[in-house]
């Protein structure tokens, strides 16, 4: 595929580990289960900061339609990120399958340590704005450098509340990228 637009605008606690719930408008049944989601992420990411020793607390939220789970507060969280964030993409993969062995269902939890992606999220977000802004200006494409989906999806989304320029994916992983067109 050389250009296509990504459609999906793309327990006990440990010495050192607080585990906190926090729910925001969902529906009581999905609310339920991605409850039940984090929580089994949780127990699962508690364990394994124990077998690394690491510390930190782990935060259980649901936003929209999916469990969210932060581990902050800990020194050297940032081993638990590793290069643009390769080692938290991993990790947030072992975790799913480790809510999914339990519940026989496939998750969409989303992992962030130590603030990582919530950051990277608002860089994402400023860089579509940037770049829709100066399309719109000059009236030229502007190619983005390769980005994961999750990246990809953030600046289709920012890029789509600028009036007069519209974005698309184009290439094929790893080298997938936005690109940003005047309407």
């Amino acid at each position: 595929m050389t250009s296509e637009q990504d459609t999906a605008r793309d327990g006990e606690n440990r010495e050192g580990t607080d585990v906190v719930l926090e729910t925001q408008n969902a529906d009581t049944d999905t609310e339920d289960d991605l409850i039940e989601e984090g929580e089994i992420a949780g127990d699962y990411l508690e364990q394994l900061l124990d077998v690394l020793d690491f510390d930190g607390d782990i935060d259980l939220d649901v936003e929209g339609d999916r469990a969210v789970v932060s581990i902050d507060g800990g020194k050297d969280l940032s081993k638990l990120v590793g290069r643009k964030g390769e080692v938290l993409d991993a990790l947030q993969e072992l975790t799913r399958l480790a809510v999914q062995q339990t519940t026989g269902v496939r998750s969409r939890l989303m992992l962030d340590v130590a603030g990582w992606r919530a950051g990277r999220r608002s860089e994402l977000s400023a860089l579509g704005k940037a770049a829709a802004e100066r399309v719109l200006a000059s009236g030229e494409r502007e190619e983005l450098a390769p980005m994961t989906p999750f990246e990809r999806k953030i600046v289709h989304d920012a890029v789509a509340k600028v009036d007069g320029v519209s974005s698309e994916s184009e290439g094929a992983e790893p080298n997938r990228r936005v690109v940003v067109l005047k309407d």
